[in-house]
């Protein structure tokens, strides 16, 4: 009885894709009724695995579909955009595991944030087998290749995310045998909330040559810069990764600046500070495309590209990678950062921390 109604459901499925095929499809979409992962327009990628690492943090093992041929580099971040309410919403993560020569998954490891809509849902609503899209990975806060003889990585809360490839990718690197000369420095509030801690303990435990500091800010309070050399001696010859909470990037940078260290430093800023007013909001046209929206003052060109359903360039979407930059035709807009304007024809303009000061053409 159960083969009858397995041959049935199969002959449904086949009419079923029959029916489809009277139809005036584009040939992507009988790529897509075969496998939902073959597209020629779009990057995608199915959720294999939604691992907890904390109550508020989960890492995300995605298998990229057709046409993925990117290997990324130790640090990188990845977009992914996933369908909520009939909306794709779309924001960068970083790739929390290493370069793989076999294997076709990678992983992103997100923490909910308490405004974040699109971070809550890959946390605590998304399902294994969602089909996400994904934008190529980006990125400079990377691991050289060969790497540096010492190494010293300054992580706060979720900024462990990129250094955990890179740490991944040593000590594969080393077939099991270390991280070689590293020394990491993680603060966060509580030892519950450190992501991957138990990893990192027992990498400390196995390897003589990796040190890992952890710092509990509830308690220790946050690390004061000017008793590094208390905890790291010899800071000053190690080439540095610093990723964490913008006030604790900027009290880095600034020491690395005083000891004119400058050079051996990399910084990766998951957000920047948004000092500049909003602008007076106005018509958006998307020239190549013929679309028009309304957007407020507060709306970014890209957040209004998107809503109007224009195929927007984007990276990180916080202003460093310029992968969102367009040539701004005609009208004004001004960057969020810091309040400057441009109101020549035919700027460059980055598009996620740019804002409409009265109606503008934008040429994509």
């Amino acid at each position: 009885m159960s083969t009858v109604t397995g041959t049935t459901l199969s002959w449904e499925r086949v009419r079923k894709a029959a029916d489809k095929l009277t139809t005036p499809l584009l040939p992507d979409d009988y790529l897509t009724l075969l496998n939902p992962l073959w597209s020629s327009r779009e990057l995608r990628g199915r959720v294999e695995k939604v691992v907890k690492e904390t109550d508020d943090a989960a890492t995300l093992v995605i298998r990229p579909g057709w046409g993925w041929r990117y290997t990324h580099r130790p640090g990188q971040y990845v977009g992914i955009g996933v369908q909520i309410g009939g909306k794709f919403h779309w924001r960068s993560y970083s790739i929390s595991s290493p370069p793989k020569k076999a294997g076709r998954t990678l992983a992103i490891t997100v923490r909910a944030m308490p405004d974040g809509f699109l971070s809550d849902h890959l946390v605590n609503g998304l399902e294994p087998g969602t089909i996400v899209r994904l934008a190529l990975p980006n990125g400079d806060f990377v691991l050289p290749d060969p790497p540096p003889e010492r190494s010293l990585f300054l992580v706060g809360g979720s900024g462990i995310t990129p250094v955990m490839s890179m740490l991944r990718t040593l000590d594969r690197r080393r077939s099991g045998a270390g991280v070689g000369d590293a020394v990491l420095h993680y603060s966060s509030t509580t030892a519950e909330r450190m992501i991957f801690r138990a990893e990192l303990e027992a990498l400390h435990e196995q390897h003589a040559d990796f040190r890992f500091v952890p710092r509990f800010t509830d308690t220790e309070g946050m690390l004061a810069l000017a008793t590094l050399d208390d905890v790291v001696p010899d800071w000053r010859q190690r080439e540095t990764w610093a990723c964490g909470p913008a006030p604790m990037l900027d009290a880095v940078e600034a020491h690395w600046e005083a000891a004119g260290l400058a050079e051996n430093l990399h910084l990766e800023r998951f957000s920047l500070a948004l000092t500049g007013e909003a602008g007076e909001g106005g018509t958006i046209s998307f020239q190549n495309s013929g679309k028009e929206i309304e957007a407020d003052g507060a709306t970014t060109l890209l957040q209004a590209g998107e809503a109007a359903g224009v195929g927007m360039p984007y990276g990180c979407r916080v202003g460093i990678c310029h992968t969102c930059t367009i040539t701004k035709i005609s009208g004004v807009v001004r960057d969020l950062r810091n309040g400057a304007e441009f109101d020549q024809p035919n700027e460059q303009v980055q598009s996620c921390v740019t804002v409409p000061v009265g109606p503008c053409t934008l040429n994509i």
